[in-house]
């Protein structure tokens, strides 16, 4: 059975390369690839890597490698036409009944593909003619000659009405192909089809496979109403489904575990040539759900470059409505936004690379775009005014489907609000004229009062972050986490101490929250370890000698007791300390969802004073104090 290429190119789009290992391999992230133990051969050390940027798989143990149709064909021993309808299955994609009526359109559509490159190559020599004269000088203007042109295949639709007609037709291809690749305008009331691009500089678009699709077109008159005109939706083009510079920017997007998203063209080749080649841009439509997915296939969290204008903050706000019900563990978005007046065409011309590198470093993450949005919204100067603040800033938080991300945005949201409001209330005697609140010391608008009283505005988190009250700075609830905790010491000294223990519980150390900054140093050595395949005393002590490492590990080893020292000798029995690891870790998971429903549970009681709300915090007080019961136990 013969399944036409972009039914096949549909699946493949729909489904990660890891997504679909992920079943039958567990993977850890190594880089900018997957990494696991092979599912062909039986070994101990990973040797398997799945690129989702290259859309393939290759075991070092058996030399097989392949898209995803090959891993299913060869793990559960399916035909090449079975692997494709479990596939599509999954992927959501209806297969063509293989017909005559099937065979014909796939033609057509390797028909098409051939007209548009006749197109593109016709639009390439009309620039460097003599009629493409005015829009090569323009080009020139604008530095977008020589380099950029030729690997962008830049060109120039003539100003006749029938240039590009005339010529295909010299070639063969007939009215009607050229009508349904979106290359003439035709309808009922026009007798004679014309060439839809006159007069413009013309962008290539190209599908993830590098072929031309359809084209933009830039007006060099300043008298045309549409100064952008892209081509028409075609059973090639799906302006929502792609993305300008998609097939460039995906290695750029594996080489440099990122990518970014400019409003236009233009910007996109300027960002290529100042050295980001990871650039795309939409079809000039606001950003759509495919094109985002197309984004996190090339990277976790793109970077969203924007003008810092209204339009700007407009544009930023739609991506992040778009965005919240769709994110998950692992992927969101950023926000890098360019001074007043500039895009990134402007910004490479004046500042260069080291600019560009300014700006995305510069980089918000969605959470703290939608603060500033909703802080930027109105004024907080009266009660009903802040309630409806937080109604608004918790509204959003409801359409993210993912439990796991929704609970820690609800969390992190309850933290800022906190964090705002306890900034923000008066000391006794501190009332305004009016009866509302006033700021007093640390103004958020430094210093300068607003002329009359009530409470004002602090400053968005866009422009500083915000100051908690020394009352919360001191409270337990916030220092309890500054220092080293002693669970996630034993943890990973434990490792350390029985290297042989990491690979099984690679996973969840991986993903353990951790408090404490050398911890978290201390997990990266070990993780490091387990993907570099070093897991025995010799190469893990060496990566141990490191100053910065053994610092960690004094820092670890100072907040543990007798009992877990016990445990950290090399002559403990390994299965017995595995065993106290998995308890560590399932009790770690406890107390800090327990630390958590704490924290709320004050609030509550802060907010209305009732013996529930008190019983609450009294019952969340016990389970904690059993967790650490249950560890005094484990411990002797």
């Amino acid at each position: 059975m013969k399944f036409p290429p972009s039914i096949l190119e549909e699946i493949k789009a729909r489904l990660p390369v890891s997504a679909v290992v992920g079943k039958r391999v567990r993977l850890a992230k190594a880089g900018r690839e997957w990494k696991g133990l092979s599912p062909f051969n039986a070994e101990k050390t990973p040797s398997f890597f799945v690129n989702d940027q290259k859309g393939s798989f290759f075991d070092f143990s058996s030399g097989k490698n392949g898209d995803i149709f090959k891993f299913v064909m060869e793990t559960e021993g399916l035909s090449f036409p079975e692997a494709v309808e479990k596939l599509a299955a999954d992927a959501g994609v209806a297969l063509p009944k293989v017909s005559h009526e099937a065979q014909v359109q796939e033609e057509r559509r390797k028909g098409l593909h051939e007209v548009v490159e006749l197109a593109a190559k016709f639009f390439e020599a009309e620039l460097a003619g003599e009629r493409g004269a005015g829009a090569r000088r323009y080009l020139q203007g604008r530095g977008l000659d020589g380099e950029p042109r030729r690997h962008f295949r830049l060109g120039y639709g003539p100003a006749d009405r029938f240039a590009l007609r005339d010529h295909l037709a010299g070639k063969g291809v007939s009215a009607e192909l050229m009508m349904e690749a979106g290359l003439l305008v035709h309808g009922d009331e026009i007798a004679v089809p014309y060439d839809r691009f006159r007069d413009r500089i013309m962008f290539p678009i190209h599908d993830g496979r590098g072929r031309v699709i359809a084209f933009g077109g830039r007006a060099m008159s300043s008298e045309v109403s549409a100064k952008y005109l892209n081509s028409p939706e075609t059973p090639l083009f799906h302006k929502g489904g792609l993305l300008f510079n998609h097939h460039n920017a995906r290695k750029g997007a594996h080489d440099t575990g990122q990518i970014v998203v400019v409003e236009g063209y233009v910007d996109v080749i300027a960002m290529t040539m100042a050295g980001f080649p990871q650039t795309v841009a939409p079809l000039g439509t606001a950003l759509t759900e495919d094109q985002l997915g197309l984004l996190w296939r090339m990277a976790d969290e793109p970077i969203i470059c924007l003008d810092g204008d209204k339009a700007g903050r407009k544009a930023a706000s739609r991506a992040i409505d778009l965005a919240l019900p769709l994110l998950e563990p692992g992927k969101s978005l950023s926000f890098a936004l360019l001074p007043d007046g500039q895009d990134p065409d402007d910004l490479a011309r004046s500042g260069g690379k080291p600019a560009i590198i300014e700006v995305l470093g510069a980089a918000k993450p969605l959470v703290d775009m939608l603060w500033t949005r909703e802080v930027e919204a109105g004024p907080l100067d009266t009660p009903e005014r802040r309630a409806a603040f937080e109604r608004r800033l918790k509204e959003p938080l409801g359409q993210i489907k993912d439990e796991a991300t929704r609970r820690h945005y609800r969390l992190e949201m309850d933290e800022r609000l906190a964090l705002l409001f306890a900034s923000a209330a008066p000391a006794r005697g501190e009332r305004g004229q009016g009866g509302g609140f006033q700021r007093g010391r640390g103004q958020a608008n430094g210093g300068r009062g607003n002329g009359r009283g009530g409470w004002q505005q602090p400053a968005p988190w866009a422009i500083g972050p915000l100051k908690a009250s020394s009352q919360l700075t001191q409270s337990k609830l916030i220092t309890r986490n500054r220092g080293e905790d002693v669970r996630e010491a034993f943890i990973l000294l434990a490792l350390a101490s029985h290297p042989e223990l990491v690979l099984r519980c690679a996973d969840e150390i991986a993903e353990l929250a951790l408090d404490g900054p050398a911890a978290e140093r201390f997990r990266q050595v070990l993780l490091d370890v387990a993907l570099d395949g070093d897991l025995d005393r010799g190469a893990l002590a060496g990566r141990l000698q490191q100053p910065r490492v053994q610092e960690s590990q004094r820092a670890l080893l100072a907040v543990t007791g007798p009992a877990e020292r016990l445990k950290l000798a090399e002559a403990a029995d390994p299965e017995s300390v595995f065993d106290s690891i998995r308890q560590a870790i399932v009790l770690h998971h406890r107390a800090r969802t327990l630390h958590s429903e704490l924290k709320a549970a004050e609030r509550a009681l802060a907010d209305e004073a009732t013996e529930a709300n008190f019983a609450w915090i009294k019952d969340v007080k016990a389970r904690l104090e059993t967790i650490e019961g249950t560890e005094a136990m484990s411990g002797d």
